[in-house]
């Protein structure tokens, strides 16, 4: 994920709007006390977020892949008043710090935490989004890019973390493990699909910002 200088990744930050209280005491928990720590949104990627939604200002959004529950409260700073966030995470054992976190925010009302398959949960919702988020599993990013692009309203935005995969997908196609193969295949796959229009951004891992459009 070290694509910028890390002395310009805090100038950058710098530069941004702070975090939140609660997404700092969030971010330092998450580093202290839960494994894959990296996976968190973090500063600047958040701020990233939490900008787009407030210039998209969705009334419905989903995101896939809660983690800790970091990048679903930066989106929810862009909801409309009567808004909601559905956050949908298969692993249950983080389910008790993220509510926790939810709970004693000023989303609380808002946020709706989902613990399960998203495969199986996004087609049982009766729904439309102005606003996804894709941020789980990357063998099952196509079939998540599918299952929701139905039911995001036209001029709605999926937005796809981690698409550049530490760098490897601009290693050589043989040499893709699964992982960057599903990654590549998907980010070739928006690539081709005239129905969107799309901007790929070198923020922290990649984002992946795919407009739905007036067709």
């Amino acid at each position: 994920m070290d694509f910028i200088d890390n002395k310009l990744l805090s100038y950058a930050e710098a530069h941004s709007d702070d975090e939140s209280s609660i997404l700092k005491e969030l971010n330092r928990e998450t580093y202290a006390n839960v494994l894959y720590s990296r996976m968190l949104s973090g500063h600047l990627q958040g701020r990233c977020l939490a900008m787009f939604s407030n210039m998209i200002q969705p009334k419905v959004i989903l995101e896939i892949g809660t983690y800790t529950g970091y990048s679903a409260l930066c989106l929810a700073e862009g909801l409309q008043k009567n808004g909601k966030l559905i956050t949908i995470d298969i692993n249950d054992e983080l389910s008790d710090m993220v509510n926790q976190y939810f709970n004693k925010s000023e989303f609380k009302n808002q946020i709706e935490a989902i613990c399960g398959d998203a495969t199986g949960i996004i087609p049982q919702l009766d729904l439309k989004f102005d606003l996804v988020f894709i941020d789980a599993d990357k063998q099952n990013y196509s079939n998540y890019y599918d299952l929701v692009f139905e039911k995001v309203n036209q001029g709605g935005y999926i937005i796809a973390d981690n698409v550049l995969w530490s760098g490897h997908v601009i290693e050589d196609e043989k040499e893709f493990d699964d992982d960057t193969r599903h990654i590549h295949t998907f980010n070739e796959k928006v690539k081709n699909d005239e129905r969107v229009s799309k901007v790929l951004m070198p923020v922290r891992d990649g984002l992946l910002v795919i407009r739905k459009l007036h067709l």
